[in-house]
């Protein structure tokens, strides 16, 4: 089925309505489809549109949990490292992670400890293991200030996460989901045995659904209270969690993790090749998430952070993005922001047999695929249903070797000699072999609209990736918005028939 299919007829009940288009919902959407259940999935603004966005772009067991005893959060998220890798390996790829030893803060044999754990804890195949490094002499050592003499290389794995979600969609859509984007759910009610969803905006209308799913991530508890009229059955702490982007600040491909005075930890990650990505912070949040913005003094603090260990310093000055997002986890009571729990919880509320509705509270972009899977465990006695499949089951365009992508982009070229080879690489990062079919019929190159993006690609997402605005390409489904003139961003506007606004852009122009 594709986005833009037709809507259900208004009497069809779907046996799953899924309110919010992040990870969860996202996830829990596809693997629901997959099981052959009828799916319809809302979100009130774009897929991945607030959270999933805005997260540290990391498939990783979570090395600093480890001191708070989350061992098994750690074996779940480490275990599902190398199952995305295999599922995505075009939106995801391994990266080595450098973390310099402070003689001040965390003793080495306890890191040692640590990241021995970490090595074993998840059955790891693919990813090399943890070495220790001579920081005067390893070329990793070469960016840092030589106070720093002794280090550890340990193994984790980035990801486009708005890609993620959008991909989840995708394959959820391509096995029967409905998938209505800019759609509120207004309104959620107990009616006859099913509930009835009341829908504004694009996908304006009445649906009815056996069961309920409330994956609205910071929202989550609003929809209760004010969308189905209920009491919060557990708690949401809503952390903001705010990034900076600065140029490239070290030649290699590998990444840092930096330890603080404060007890935190922060990482300083190679971005979009030209670029770095440090974040992040954790603070407790008020208000609407959707105003969620960084302050001064978290910049002032992620550049504070990695300038403690870095040769060159990193200034506010220096910061050409940033942004921030609400995570909204279980509230388990921990003091510090940062030892909140990022477990998820699954709260079930069907008294007396009425209409089930489940809510999403918690969890992290690692584990989205283990947490659905929990999701439609909760719910295989209510709806019949086939076994879980998503263990094995490659993502849209993942059709390929986890260490492919390189034969995959010269394959690209060999069909489209015409193709720039920094253009190749970067349609294998995002559509994997979909790329192909992407060109599939394009006898030349297309005059851009943005950096490299032209007409053609931008088509396919919003035919394919319910795209609407510029700020859904040039953020989310690409982040070409770090590259765009304002001129290139009209151009954009004028070909989707938009506004010409940039809302990503939150720093220097």
């Amino acid at each position: 089925m594709t986005p833009d299919s037709v809507h259900a007829h208004p009497c069809h009940a779907f046996d799953l309505a899924i309110v919010g288009g992040g990870v969860n919902g996202a996830g829990i959407a596809r693997d629901a489809a997959g099981r052959g259940l009828s799916v319809l999935l809302v979100e009130q603004g774009d897929l991945a549109g607030a959270t999933s966005s805005a997260s540290t772009k990391l498939i990783h067991g979570g090395l600093r949990y480890l001191e708070h005893y989350k061992f098994r959060v750690v074996r779940e998220a480490l275990a599902e490292r190398e199952v995305l890798l295999r599922a995505a390996p075009h939106i995801v790829w391994p990266l080595r992670f450098v973390l310099p030893h402070h003689a001040g803060l965390r003793p080495r044999w306890l890191i040692r400890l640590g990241l021995f754990l970490y090595d074993h804890l998840g059955g790891r195949r693919i990813l090399p293991g943890t070495r220790s490094l001579d920081l005067r002499r390893a070329p990793e050592g070469a960016a840092l200030r030589p106070d720093y003499a002794h280090g550890f290389a340990y193994s984790d794995c980035w990801v486009e996460d708005a890609r993620l979600v959008v991909l989840n969609a995708r394959d959820a859509a391509d096995r029967g989901a409905e998938v209505r984007v800019r759609t509120r759910c207004v309104s959620a009610e107990r009616a006859g045995g099913v509930w009835r969803l009341a829908l504004a905006g694009e996908g304006a209308g009445e649906a009815r659904a056996r069961v309920l799913v409330n994956a609205a991530g910071p929202w989550v508890a609003d929809f209760l209270t004010r969308g189905a009229r209920l009491n919060a059955p557990a708690r949401v702490r809503l952390v903001k969690g705010s990034h900076i982007v600065v140029r490239r600040l070290w030649d290699g491909p590998h990444a840092y993790m930096f330890q603080n005075a404060d007890g935190r930890i922060c990482f300083a990650i190679p971005f979009e090749t030209d670029f770095t990505l440090i974040g992040t912070t954790d603070l407790d949040f008020t208000g609407d998430p959707a105003t969620a913005a960084i302050g001064e003094d978290e910049t002032r603090y992620l550049c504070g952070a990695v300038s403690a260990y870095l040769a060159r310093p990193v200034t506010e000055a220096d910061v050409v993005w940033s942004y921030a997002g609400v995570r909204p986890l279980y509230d388990d009571g921990a003091s510090r922001a940062q030892e909140a729990t990022r477990d998820y919880v699954l709260a079930l509320d069907a008294p007396d047999g009425a209409p089930p509705l489940l809510s999403v509270f918690g969890g992290k972009i690692t584990t989205y695929r283990r947490l659905a899977e929990a999701a439609l465990a909760r719910l295989a006695p209510l709806l019949p249903m086939r076994g879980a499949w998503t263990a094995t089951a490659p993502l849209p365009g993942g059709d390929f070797p986890h260490d492919g992508a390189p034969a995959l982009a010269a394959r690209l070229i060999a069909a489209h000699p015409w193709l720039a080879a920094a253009t190749a690489r970067r349609l294998v990062r995002q559509f994997g072999t979909d790329a192909h079919h992407l060109l599939d019929g394009a006898d030349g190159p297309e005059p851009p609209l943005v950096a490299d993006l032209t007409p053609r690609e931008a088509r396919w997402m919003i035919e394919r990736e319910w795209a609407r605005t510029p700020d859904d390409i040039l953020w989310r489904r690409t982040k070409l918005g770090l590259r765009a003139s304002a001129a290139e961003v009209a151009a954009l506007a004028r070909f989707m028939g938009t506004p010409a606004d940039m809302p990503g852009r939150h720093a220097a122009e």
